[in-house]
């Protein structure tokens, strides 16, 4: 049985998940935005960043998410940050689906994770990911623009925001240009933690 297809991602109180530029993805600001997730065990064992760290919801949270993704899809945005970003070793050990107008063979990293690169839209994009994921879930990784695509196409089943106490005042909006006439969305859980606040919804068509 085919997995769901999901996104995960950390957003602002006033909307924003990323600074516009893409230099500024590693900034203050953004680190600010993420602080909740580094301090967590089962990401700095993930990332090799060293023993120790917190455990708890958070951390849970983490260790979910990775662990019910099969296969990840990301825009060209997303991807060229993060491949002067990533360490060696790259933290998805899945297959990774790029959606790009860029032909480049499969980059394959330590660790599992193998980058393919996809030329003819979000749908073929998806369908290979599925393919890899089995019966493990699609997580759509990012940025704002590819996540967008894929809600407004009615192709997302469920996501989960980390709510941070942090101020973006500009940035990329999670929902900006979202076809709010054909989502409907039905509250799952929401938990607080001493960081962030927890929220997932399930996605259905109007």
């Amino acid at each position: 049985m085919a997995g769901k297809v999901f996104f995960s991602v950390t957003m602002s109180l006033d909307g924003f998940i990323a600074p516009d530029s893409p230099e500024d993805l590693m900034g203050q600001q953004w680190m600010e935005l993420q602080q909740w997730v580094f301090p967590q065990r089962f990401f700095r064992e993930n990332l090799k960043l060293g023993e120790g760290g917190e455990e708890g919801l958070d951390n849970d949270i983490v260790r979910e998410t990775f662990e019910r993704t099969g296969a990840s899809v990301m825009g060209k945005r997303m991807f060229d940050a993060g491949e002067q970003a990533w360490p060696e070793e790259a933290p998805f050990h899945t297959p990774v689906f790029v959606v790009t107008h860029e032909k480049r063979d499969p980059w394959e990293r330590p660790g599992g994770t193998t980058f393919h690169f996809v030329n003819d839209g979000i749908e073929t994009a998806l369908d290979q990911a599925r393919e890899a994921a089995g019966d493990r879930d699609v997580r759509i990784a990012g940025g704002g623009a590819t996540i967008l695509e894929y809600v407004n196409a009615g192709l997302i089943d469920e996501f989960s925001i980390a709510l941070s106490p942090v101020l973006f005042g500009s940035g990329i909006r999670l929902f900006e240009g979202v076809d709010a006439a054909r989502v409907v969305l039905e509250p799952v859980r929401a938990e607080p933690s001493p960081w962030v606040t927890h929220l997932t919804y399930t996605v259905r068509e109007r």
